[in-house]
């Protein structure tokens, strides 16, 4: 965060900050973190993440001239903002009960929901050469599955038709697209935010389509 806000003092434009998981508020981050800013950081909240899609309400931490030219683009692109979100949020806000629902409700309950995720891919998957990224937050773990003999996009596409959603890693290398890193084809992004009892069922047929995609697949 220090060399990205150096860079851009340096240049003289504001650093963005989309912190949708980020402390203070949802802070559905299992480790440390300090939020930061200062008058050329531009740091956006969202209350979708503490449970409140529908509201589509964002705050926005800036200096007085962005907060005047973002309102001012506001007033022109939505001719009717919802005033709901903003009146559910501001005693939330104010009295400070938000970093208790944060602290004592959201944090553990994704933070449980990552730790079975994580035990059940495990268990599931524990005689082959598939790695879990750490889970430090956020709704997503990446199970990394190497030397898969099949592409993570044709593993989406198996999945997808046995009603499991996920995310194919390919998307997430760009730059990349003609480069044979066989790292970008092996890695899938998995949400555990769902009903727990749905989470697990799609947990298991992860691991059946993966399992498979080893076994007969190399076969």
């Amino acid at each position: 965060m220090e060399r990205l806000r150096a860079v851009a003092r340096a240049r003289g434009v504001p650093l963005i900050l989309d912190n949708a998981y980020g402390p203070p508020f949802p802070g559905i981050v299992f480790g440390r973190a300090t939020p930061v800013w200062d008058e050329q950081t531009v740091v956006c909240l969202s209350l979708s993440k503490l449970g409140l899609p529908a509201f589509r309400t964002g705050i926005v931490v800036a200096n007085e001239d962005i907060i005047e030219a973002l309102v001012a683009a506001t007033a022109i692109f939505c001719l009717s903002p919802g005033g709901l979100g903003p009146a559910f949020a501001a005693d939330l806000v104010a009295s400070r009960e938000v970093l208790a629902l944060v602290r004592d409700v959201i944090r553990p309950h994704y933070a449980d929901r990552a730790r079975r995720a994580v035990d059940r891919l495990r268990a599931g998957l524990e005689d082959y050469d598939v790695r879990i990224h750490k889970p430090e937050g956020a709704f997503f773990l990446w199970l990394w599955m190497r030397g898969l003999p099949v592409t993570n996009a044709a593993l989406y596409e198996r999945l997808k038709a046995r009603g499991v959603i996920v995310v194919s890693g390919h998307y997430f290398f760009p730059g990349l697209e003609d480069d044979d890193w066989p790292h970008k084809r092996e890695c899938i992004r998995i949400s555990y935010a769902d009903d727990r009892d749905r989470i697990e069922r799609g947990l298991d047929i992860i691991v059946d389509e993966v399992r498979r995609a080893y076994d007969q697949d190399e076969a």
